[in-house]
């Protein structure tokens, strides 16, 4: 008998309709002869609810007792759930996170899944009953209760479902399904059918707000379907699904993302030597803090400049720790709290040239001005003023016209057959600590050379018109990294493989004599180490573990760039094996 995790967010068990409703799809399941388990969060805004109370009595209430209050939301919401199938004529038990054996580590508010056992629920879903769990939640070697933090439920339904080794996992919500950006920002955006577990991560992590990242993890680690529905629908419309399959594999880019509130921290100045790196992050690993972009550029004189992102909320404690770092290294602290990022994803990125030049076309036609670039192999990542975020999200969108479905497009369902899975003993290791980090590989690339273009003038439109001129020769880049400007300056470099860069150079250079701006540098035996692995940038450790590793070998990383699940470092050719050599040692425990 297959086996169906459905999951129902707050807005969709909103009130005692909603909740009989949610009640009806689930018996339904049951009765075309799946085994079904659900998994729902708190009714509608009772978490919030429960924060202000919590704010009434103390401003800072303990974080072990604010774990205790919220999961009392879902409490609330699994009973009704139980009694509305009761009350339809079918069976169903509730269960608490911990009553199902969802055990977590200790971090309060933000714990990651450690295990989970699968034989009470098993027990109940072969005794006939629909199992309603209570999403968001666990319980520590203590028994102490704990949550998972933001998109809680999401991983929750994702986890059971990778335990289960369900058939699929529905997620219903309000909204119809995985757009190619947020609806109610660029009114022409398109719901996809179909989007690959990679393009949903990177969407995600850059706040698209159907899914959490966390809970895409899962998805992508143990091959989970998922299914996004809305709950408000009487139609069996299937909405996404996000698997391993792209929506098209000729199209370039499948969506786009603005990230709102985000803030720029720059160290400029900072020695150019084996170690800088390590301090600095290692530093913000120890607090917490999760980083976004990190841009640095290829350094002068012996010193570099270095700028990365943070959430505008997490500001004031990196702040303070970068602070600390600076004064050891002798580099100069700014930032900037009024800024939005704006990416494109899609997996035919890594294949087909042009993107990027059309990406900063489209935002120099806009009058945005770019303040620093990021890329991946899926992702193009530009850093712009607040104020002009909403304008470059629709820029883009219609630039690569979203709104119109690809030619030749996989539709819901194909391609979603299950995949070959591994032995339960297999199964059963791997979920084992299951939100630990995992590193799928690291690679050394010596295939590239980079080019670097010095002292641009910092204005909109000057991106564009070099990489229209790159692209109109059919190079295809790799990694762009243009870092924060001073006075009115930025640097820019970009990577592209080795017997194209004399080429790379010679249009560099014209453009360069266009602009006014140089020297133009190169180097044509680079070598680029890189970091995979799921999560990468919610483990915060992942940076200071990869250069603390480097700066113990003695080298220097030249340049770096990051996404959702990459890191890539530029060091110099002569060190790329010893570096190779340094990584797998130093992610050895953590490797798949």
């Amino acid at each position: 008998m297959s086996l169906i995790v459905q999951k129902f967010g707050g807005t969709s068990v909103a009130n005692s309709e909603k909740i009989m409703a949610a009640a009806r799809k689930a018996i339904r399941a049951q009765q075309q002869g799946h085994q079904v388990v659900m998994v729902v969060s708190a009714m509608g805004k009772q978490t919030d609810v429960l924060v202000d109370l919590a704010r009434q009595i103390t401003e800072q209430p303990p974080a072990r007792e604010m774990d205790m209050l919220l999961s009392t939301g879902e409490q609330v919401s699994v009973a009704l759930m139980a009694m509305a199938i009761h009350a339809l004529g079918g069976q169903a038990v509730s269960l608490t996170g911990g009553q199902i054996g969802i055990k977590t580590d200790s971090s309060h508010t933000k714990a990651r899944i450690q295990s989970i056992s699968a034989e009470r629920m098993k027990k109940h879903l072969d005794d006939g009953h629909i199992v309603i769990a209570a999403g968001f939640q666990g319980v520590d070697e203590d028994l102490n209760i704990t949550t998972l933090g933001r998109g809680g439920s999401d991983t929750t339904a994702v986890a059971l479902a990778a335990v289960l080794r369900a058939d699929s996992c529905e997620i219903y919500t309000d909204v119809d399904g995985v757009f190619t950006t947020d609806p109610r920002v660029v009114p022409s955006a398109r719901k996809m059918e179909r989007v690959s577990h990679d393009e949903m991560l990177e969407l995600a992590s850059l706040g698209a707000g159907v899914m959490h990242s966390r809970s895409i993890e899962f998805g992508k680690k143990f091959d989970v379907p998922i299914h996004v529905r809305n709950s408000a629908s009487f139609s069996d419309e299937p909405g996404s699904i996000i698997g391993s399959l792209p929506e098209s594999n000729d199209r370039a880019v499948s969506g786009c993302a603005l990230t709102k509130n985000e803030a720029r921290i720059s160290l400029t100045g900072v020695p150019d030597k084996p170690g800088t790196m390590h301090r600095i992050f290692s530093r913000l690993a120890t607090v917490n803090i999760a980083v976004d972009m990190i841009v640095q550029n290829i350094g002068a004189g012996g010193v570099a400049d270095i700028a990365f992102t943070v959430l505008e909320s997490d500001l004031p404690v990196a702040l303070k720790t970068v602070g600390e770092a600076a004064r050891e290294l002798g580099g100069e602290v700014s930032h900037d709290a009024n800024l939005s990022k704006v990416s494109v994803v899609g997996l035919g990125m890594a294949t087909q040239t042009g993107v990027a030049d059309r990406m900063f076309r489209a935002l120099a036609d806009a009058r945005v001005n770019i303040q620093a670039i990021s890329t991946s192999q899926i992702k193009i990542s530009a850093l712009v003023e607040r104020s002009q975020g909403m304008e470059a999200l629709r820029a883009v969108h219609d630039e690569f016209e979203l709104e119109k479905p690809p030619q030749s497009r996989a539709s819901f369902g194909e391609g979603a057959t299950k995949v070959e899975r591994p032995s339960p003993v297999d199964v059963v290791s791997r979920l084992q600590r299951m939100e630990d980090l995992t590193i799928d590989d690291i690679r050394l690339d010596q295939t590239q050379g980079r080019i670097t273009i010095s002292q641009l003038p910092d204005s909109p439109g000057i991106a564009a018109e070099i990489f229209e001129a790159v692209a109109a020769e059919s190079l295809l880049v790799d990694m762009i990294v243009q870092g924060a400007g001073r006075d009115g300056q930025a640097n820019l470099s970009f990577t592209v493989p080795r017997d194209a860069v004399l080429q790379a150079v010679g249009i560099a250079m014209e453009a360069a004599d266009r602009l006014g701006c140089g020297p133009v540098s190169s180097d044509a035996t680079i070598a680029i180490l890189s970091v995979f692995g799921v999560g990468i940038r919610t483990h915060v450790g992942v940076g200071a573990r990869m250069f603390k590793a480097l700066s113990e070998a003695g080298i220097n990383v030249e340049m770096i760039n990051t996404s959702e699940v990459r890191v890539n470092v530029v060091v110099g050719a002569d060190k790329g094996e010893a570096g190779l050599k340094a990584l797998r040692t130093a992610f050895a425990d953590v490797m798949g």
